[in-house]
């Protein structure tokens, strides 16, 4: 098996593949003191409760955008596993993909690999990949797989964050769709939830329209994260919904890899 490791930088995903199936997904908080141990202690309960041994598991393969949350990653797979860790777009599990931006380098982890997945799911065909997370990206991907450049904006729960801590009278509310369609609320927690729900769907109408003028074709919208299932109910934003595209790119550049050695 390839227990393949996403790290964000609000939570970190563990999955377990076997060839390009998803066996089991499991999510813990991003903490980039969390050692080796503790990461075991968490990880072995789940894949014993999910009746997974981890003496099956034969590779592991990392992406983080948190870098000093690796070394103990690192220390997990060789401690625990038996195997040097992969990591995404280091030697020898480079992208195998064409960054076409100005400063490749800077490229994030998260976003190559969400490349690589939606190429996958869709070839041929150009992409605009919406990824919910602390931030929210949308990256434009070539025909060819290519990683064309995109856009970053706060991230929903990081502008509600932000808001709530610069007004002292206003309450945190949960992020959820309005009960109604109506823009104009009655109370401070309706007309807050109106705000960000509704001003995020017209900040995501607009980005999505001007990108797809400026890029002049046909593009297929793929969403992934948490957030993206919430704003489809009300506003069917976007073409296709991949709640695993960053762990699923993982298993592509892992077995893309593995068929080059």
């Amino acid at each position: 098996m390839l227990l393949a490791i996403d790290v964000g930088n609000t939570n970190a995903k563990f999955a377990l593949f076997r060839g390009a199936e998803l066996l089991a997904r499991w999510r813990i908080a991003t903490d980039d003191r969390r050692t080796a141990d503790e990461y075991m202690v968490w990880l072995d309960q789940l894949m014993r409760i999910e009746g997974h041994d981890r003496a099956d598991v034969e590779a592991v393969i990392i992406s983080t955008v948190v870098p000093r949350a690796l070394h103990n990653l690192q220390l997990l797979a060789v401690k625990y596993f038996g195997v040097d860790a992969l990591v995404a777009g280091r030697e020898p599990v480079t992208w195998g993909i064409a960054l076409k931006v100005d400063e490749p380098q800077s490229v994030g982890a998260d976003r190559a690999v969400n490349a690589i997945s939606a190429q996958a799911v869709e070839p041929g065909k150009d992409k605009l990949v919406i990824s919910f997370g602390t931030a929210t990206t949308l990256d434009h991907i070539g025909a060819d797989g290519a990683y064309l450049g995109g856009i970053i904006a706060p991230g929903v729960n990081l502008s509600l964050e932000a808001l709530v801590a610069a007004a002292a009278k206003l309450p945190r509310i949960a992020i959820e769709a309005p009960a109604t369609s109506s823009v104009i609320g009655r109370t401070t927690e309706s007309q807050m939830l109106i705000g960000v729900y509704w001003g995020y769907v017209s900040m995501m109408e607009g980005l999505i329209a001007r990108m797809k003028a400026e890029i002049g074709k046909p593009l297929t919208v793929i969403a992934t994260g948490g957030l993206a299932t919430l704003f489809q109910e009300q506003a069917h934003l976007f073409d296709r919904i991949e709640p695993d595209l960053t762990l699923n790119g993982l298993m592509h550049l892992y077995n893309q890899w593995k068929t080059m050695i």
